[in-house]
């Protein structure tokens, strides 16, 4: 589940990681009151106005119908009033949105970091993730934070440093203070750091975050050590473990046929094609876009309907499907090992006659525990679909509903 900034923000505080303070903002009006809040609190007339959506690249992306930039800093009232006004209610869009961009419903007003002090200031880049292959959490981190850590990671990727932190032990201090050392840190900026780091891990593990990333990690000219931006995902599976933060998921950020899918417990992903999918099972739903493919269409989505399908999930994901009007044809391939096939058929027919008139081809592949039920089933319904045995055949059929 992703999260925003602001709310991301409020999470590390818990756990003592310094960030830049900002307000979340739905209005122009907020923001307004959101800087004076902000001037009166930390002295300075700038204030920095961020989007807020669920994709990195705001700094370099631009609202659609305005062209401004989703992060801008004002340097008085007027200014922060002005981008609020372009920015919210705009479509954003960057490099990770894709040209259909996201509407921006909220800002952050945050206080300006760049203020005055005794020494440099500088950026860098943290972050913590799972790494898989080696079945332990990582720390990458970089001396080049900012906006370009795409083309660090591309063009030199030797300034991109790892360490991996033991499941059993955890972060070890040592380790730390080697991160604080390799990002050229010293005196009192080095010892904050050490701070932050075990601080941020912690924040990792406690709310059980599948991608904590800070970037820039900021290291004011105070010597202070802050986290200046702050994106957060945290692991879906593990949220029945915190209850309250299930309450920050907002909808509105994601596709709404993915969202409906959740509540019939429905593995849903919307993709570009033409082509709908339903089958049961992580790696023969692959293969069955694999396939699709092969025979000259795109699929049009992901769906695994589980091994606990009934007809009612069964309806739920056909109308799913049906609702994208780029679909020209719908496979249904279940190998019932587990799900039977005669509540497969059953929630096809439910969804065929609910839904009325339904123009375009059905192709079903049923194999395995009452498939024969289940032909009977389809059979008798008077239903207008293609019945296939063997994947080359239902390939075959799929190439012809495209062409």
């Amino acid at each position: 589940m992703n999260l925003h900034e602001f709310q991301a923000k409020e999470l590390l505080k818990k756990y003592n990681v310094p960030v830049q303070e900002g307000i979340a903002c739905g209005t122009v009006h907020e923001a307004e009151e959101a800087y004076r809040q902000i001037k009166t609190q930390f002295g300075s007339p700038f204030a920095v106005v961020k989007a807020q959506i669920h994709a990195g690249g705001r700094g370099k992306g631009k609202i659609k119908e305005n062209g401004t930039n989703g992060v801008k800093i004002g340097k008085g009232l007027d200014e922060v009033v002005d981008y609020a006004q372009k920015i919210l209610g705009g479509t954003l869009v960057t490099l990770q949105t894709g040209p259909a961009g996201k509407v921006v419903h909220k800002i952050l007003v945050a206080q300006d970091m760049y203020y005055d002090g005794p020494t440099e200031r500088k950026e860098f880049y943290l972050s913590v993730l799972l790494d898989r292959t080696k079945g332990q959490n990582v720390i990458m981190y970089s001396t080049e934070g900012g906006m370009n850590i795409e083309e660090v990671a591309h063009n030199t990727p030797e300034k991109i440093f790892k360490e991996w932190v033991h499941p059993a032990g955890g972060l070890q201090p040592f380790q730390a203070r080697k991160i604080a050392f390799n990002l050229g840190l010293s005196g009192e900026a080095f010892k904050n750091c050490v701070r932050f780091v075990t601080n941020l891990y912690n924040a990792y593990v406690g709310v059980d975050c599948s991608m904590l990333e800070i970037n820039p990690l900021f290291k004011a000219a105070d010597d202070k050590i802050i986290a200046v931006d702050c994106k957060m995902n945290l692991d879906d599976n593990a949220l029945m473990r915190h209850p309250d933060l299930s309450a920050l998921r907002d909808v509105s950020e994601e596709d709404p046929t993915e969202v409906e899918a959740g509540k019939y417990n429905l593995n849903f992903v919307k993709l570009d094609g033409n082509v709908g999918c339903m089958v049961n099972g992580a790696g023969l739903a692959m293969a069955t876009m694999d396939m699709i493919k092969l025979s000259g269409g795109e699929p049009a989505n992901f769906l695994d309907v589980g091994g606990t399908a009934n007809a009612q999930t069964v309806e739920a994901g056909f109308k799913i499907i049906l609702k994208d009007a780029a679909v020209k044809a719908i496979l249904i391939n279940i190998f019932g090992g587990i799900v039977r096939c005669d509540r497969v058929a059953q929630g096809v027919i439910d969804a065929y006659k609910n839904m009325g008139n339904i123009k375009v081809p059905i192709i079903v592949r049923l194999q395995g525990t009452n498939a024969e039920e289940a032909k009977k089933l389809i059979d008798e319904s008077g239903l207008k679909v293609q019945s296939a045995i063997l994947l080359s055949e239902a390939a075959e059929l799929v190439k012809k509903a495209v062409a």
